[in-house]
């Protein structure tokens, strides 16, 4: 367990183990929570922001499309296998 001081700024260090082991950076941005027995923080944006034409190459299919009454009976076959 590393211990830090509140700076006359208000600033907290954040020990550089820390920072390396989630790999936060220089002007990372953090959430900060107020729980009952002191704040937690957490990062603001866990990824880089993307856009649609940056992730939508992850969506490609090849192949004959399915109905969605295929898509629901295969879900009604999954549930009724789970019950069994």
């Amino acid at each position: 367990m590393h211990v830090t001081k509140l700076s006359s700024k208000g600033q907290i260090v954040i020990p550089k183990s820390t920072r390396s082991r989630y790999n936060w950076k220089t002007g990372q941005e953090f959430n900060v929570i107020e729980m009952r027995d002191g704040i937690l923080l957490k990062p603001s944006h866990l990824f880089e922001k993307t856009n649609l034409d940056q992730v939508a190459g992850i969506l490609k299919f090849s192949g004959k499309a399915i109905t969605l009454d295929e898509m629901e009976e295969a879900i009604k076959r999954g549930a009724q296998e789970q019950k069994q």
